[in-house]
């Protein structure tokens, strides 16, 4: 759901323009959204391209948001295409999803 605050859902990417977009399903999805039509960062464009950018920046979101690593972490250690997660496009904002991985019990001794 793309709208005002949603601080009932579970997980929340904030827009540039001030909205929000919100997930209310399974609290271990991880999500993000940026503005479809903003222009890509001229650094940003320079070093990954420009191609499908939005797309591949929100999967990229998800993926370091489910390891917990700060973006500019993920970016040094992954570049910005190894995301994960289905991307989107709702009223003018690229949407991804992505699943958090699964953790093992600690009662787990399986390697």
């Amino acid at each position: 759901m793309v709208g005002a605050g949603l601080t009932d859902a579970v997980t929340r990417s904030h827009l540039a323009d001030g909205r929000v977009v919100g997930w209310y399903g399974d609290p271990e999805v991880v999500i993000d959204a940026e503005l479809s039509g903003q222009p890509v960062p001229p650094a940003l464009a320079a070093r990954y391209g420009s191609a499908d950018f939005w797309g591949r920046w929100t999967r990229t979101e998800c993926a370091a948001k489910a390891a917990d690593v700060p973006i500019a972490v993920w970016l040094a250690e992954h570049g910005l295409d190894a995301g994960i997660g289905e991307t989107v496009l709702l009223d003018g904002v690229t949407v991804s999803v992505g699943g958090r991985p699964c953790s093992r019990s600690t009662s787990d001794s399986r390697p």
